[in-house]
């Protein structure tokens, strides 16, 4: 199967929200608003030092503090509340819509090996989109809103002032997560996979546990296992490196880019073209507004394994049914049916050649089983 792009994906789980978009909207306005009060507490308190020998103008600033702080704490609770019932009201409409699929799939889709793979994408990967919409959606447009905001706050004081805190925004905001997403997109989704295999092989082995014992594959199964489990720890810990560097290059960026804006706009002072307190401000409101940013290249560290779970799980919901439910036709009847010739395989492996076997309907027995069968109900059962 093709995979589909990361910007694909986001925009067909982003379709989902169409209904609660209400809430989406006052969930980026309070989040935009919280943040604002959370950026101008620096700037006012920088401006209040800048007057500490006016009491009056100090008192003033120092209410308006206590209040931005405490609209702070509401803000958050209130976005965060708006974006948690959207994630979650979601994850039911999701689950809903995988089970009615896995009713048109059936009984084809779990008589394959991957039941394992499935009960992961049910479970693990349905319950991973909780970050998606919960924490990238609105993040992502209170991002750019907010630092829109800051670019015009600042552009007001110097037009390449403004242009410095643009760029700076742009790259923490998007080319550290894009940077990341090129690095780590594939290792996402092998890890997503691997965790589907493992549960997969741990359900196959309990199903087919008596065969285990009876052949003596105790320590093979178990050796297997291990090596599947490491191999899953072996990625867990590129994804967990490639996390590290993401946050030391987004704070070295972060660094440079305030101590950029510090050592700007002191040229343009020296130039005459800025007054003291528009250098301490745009100082201020660079180094106290990369919040929103830095939020958004912190998800890009597990974006992809968000991406790659809701991959997973609209091939679900997009895939086709191998047989078509029929409807208001005849019904039928047999008394005896055989198969000849017939071969099985999962994929590669082949379970069953040239196999042959007949039924015979019986009335004093519902249907004679006949020993062959139960050979195949335990090849079968034990995959």
């Amino acid at each position: 199967m093709k995979r589909r792009s990361g910007i694909k994906v986001m925009g067909q789980l982003i379709g989902l929200v169409v209904p609660l978009l209400h809430v989406m909207l006052a969930a980026i306005f309070l989040g935009v608003a919280g943040f604002l009060c959370a950026i101008f507490l620096t700037i006012l308190a920088g401006t209040a030092l800048m007057y500490f020998d006016m009491p009056v103008i100090v008192n003033i600033h120092i209410k308006i503090l206590i209040a931005f702080a405490v609209l702070r704490g509401i803000l958050h609770y209130a976005e965060q509340a708006c974006n948690h019932y959207i994630a979650f009201k979601l994850l039911a409409i999701i689950r809903h819509k995988v089970f009615a699929a896995l009713r048109k799939l059936c009984p084809a889709k779990l008589e394959g090996k991957d039941k394992g793979n499935l009960i992961s994408i049910i479970t693990n990967d349905i319950e991973l989109l909780e970050v998606f919409y919960a924490h990238t959606i609105s993040p992502i447009a209170i991002a750019f809103f907010t630092s829109l905001i800051m670019v015009v706050f600042i552009g007001r004081y110097h037009i390449y002032a403004g242009i410095w805190a643009l760029v700076s925004y742009l790259l923490v905001g998007v080319g550290v997560p894009l940077w990341n997403g090129r690095k780590s997109a594939s290792t996402g989704m092998e890890f997503r996979s691997g965790i589907g295999e493992l549960n997969s092989y741990v359900l196959n082995s309990l199903r087919g546990l008596e065969e285990t014992i009876q052949y003596g594959q105790e320590e093979s199964r178990k050796q297997e296992m291990s090596e599947k489990s490491l191999e899953l720890l072996k990625k867990q810990k590129e994804l967990n490196r490639m996390e590290g560097n993401t946050r030391a290059v987004t704070n070295l960026l972060i660094l440079l880019s305030s101590f950029g804006m510090l050592f700007f706009t002191l040229f343009l002072y020296k130039n005459q073209q800025m007054s003291i307190d528009a250098v301490v401000l745009c100082t201020i409101s660079m180094m106290g507004s990369f919040g929103p940013v830095v939020a958004l290249s912190n998800l890009s560290n597990n974006l992809n394994q968000t991406l790659a779970s809701g991959e997973r799980v609209l091939s679900i919901l997009e895939e086709a049914p191998k047989v078509e439910e029929v409807f208001g036709q005849k019904e039928v009847s047999f008394e005896n049916a055989s198969c000849e010739q017939v071969t099985f395989s999962y994929e590669d492996e082949v379970i069953l050649k040239d196999y042959s076997i007949s039924y015979r309907y019986s009335r004093k027995k519902r249907f004679r089983k006949i020993y062959t069968l139960k050979i195949v109900y335990a090849l079968l059962g034990c995959r």
